[in-house]
């Protein structure tokens, strides 16, 4: 059962890191703000492999700042 669920949440952050990857690429912001967004889901998507509730947080925060429109400083 503990396995089902586990799957069910690997494959939602899977979904979910897929569509982040999709905003990223479409916005309309400098080349580094959009790297910095880059850098982050990598890093999302790295803590996935060792701790996937927490990277399901991570994305979390990532996609509300996202709706929210408030971006990283670019380099």
């Amino acid at each position: 059962m503990e396995r089902d669920s586990q799957l069910e949440l690997y494959e939602a952050v899977a979904a979910r890191l897929k569509e982040a990857h999709s905003r990223v690429r479409a916005l309309q912001v400098p080349e580094g703000v959009r790297m910095a967004l880059s850098r982050k889901l990598l890093v999302i998507t790295a803590a996935a492999k060792h701790d996937l509730a927490d990277a399901a947080r991570r994305l979390d925060r990532l996609l509300k700042d996202l709706d929210e429109g408030r971006f990283p400083e670019g380099d």
